[in-house]
């Protein structure tokens, strides 16, 4: 099967699952939860339910796929991802996205727990991310099979929408949320970044950094949806003022703001619904 078929398949079997069609989807990373979302009306899909699905390995991420409506707008989540450093495939990563575009989802909304190369980016705070630098290495449009679900040279001119980061903004303030403003760096993984690194992240521009969202960024906008991302900070980036990276202080983080980034999906979503009706 083509990986364009193995897409299908899965959104077949989704379609026979609910009669929702999602018109948002979100990436849930790290520690974040997808139960302070309120949905209602979900279904809740295992992703070994799912044809052709990655199972997720990383503690932290659920693995499930939940499908019903947030703030009266079709939606789903994905509980966890899965990443390169599991020895997945850059298809394989972002899979999920590409089976939410093949359903004719219209937003993504990518989520992760990042590290900060900036200390005024204390741990908890939400960063809206404005741009990424891809050092994966990967590109999940690249080959042959890639060129039935998009066009070859994919511009990412503005990967993240500015509509979508205008609505976030605004949520935010309605929730009384703070929400910075940065550029994340995507790595490959699964070894933290040494001190030395840091210092050239934070060179380039990059004010995040973590291990995923670059390729379902890429995936998304390659099937045509658009993009707003929003990065937990759960640590300083190894080196700021002493700071030495734990997964477990991730988890922990993470899972303490999963509240307010619930909070501040809802009234993103409301919005979204708002403006598109």
């Amino acid at each position: 099967m083509t990986l364009a078929d193995r897409i299908r398949e899965a959104a077949r079997f989704i379609r026979e699952k609910t009669t929702i069609t999602p018109r948002v989807v979100a990436v849930l990373g790290s520690g974040l939860g997808a139960s302070e979302l309120e949905m209602k009306s979900g279904v809740v899909l295992p992703y070994s339910s799912i044809p052709h699905m990655p199972s997720v390995s990383i503690p932290g991420h659920k693995g499930e796929l939940i499908i019903g409506t947030i703030a009266g707008t079709a939606a789903a989540v994905f509980s966890g991802r899965v990443h390169l450093y599991e020895g997945y495939t850059a298809h394989e990563v972002t899979f999920g996205v590409r089976v939410m575009a093949e359903l004719g989802c219209e937003t993504l909304l990518v989520t992760n727990a990042s590290g900060s190369t900036r200390p005024e980016f204390d741990p908890g705070t939400l960063v809206l991310i404005t741009d990424h630098i891809n050092l994966t290495g990967e590109d999940p449009t690249r080959g042959a099979e890639a060129t039935e679900l998009g066009t070859r040279f994919l511009g990412l001119t503005d990967a993240y929408d500015p509509g979508l980061r205008f609505l976030a903004h605004r949520a935010a303030r309605e929730e009384s949320i703070r929400l910075a403003e940065g550029v994340y760096a995507a790595s490959r993984g699964p070894c933290y970044e040494t001190p030395a690194e840091v210092q050239m992240l934070s060179s380039m521009g990059a004010d995040l950094v973590g291990m995923s969202t670059a390729l379902e960024t890429i995936a998304a906008r390659h099937g045509g949806m658009r993009v707003a991302g929003i990065s937990c900070v759960t640590n300083l980036a190894a080196g700021i003022e002493g700071s030495s990276p734990d997964h477990e202080e991730v988890k922990l983080v993470a899972g303490e703001a999963s509240g307010k980034l619930a909070r501040l999906f809802r009234s993103f979503v409301k919005l979204l619904g708002e403006t598109s009706s």
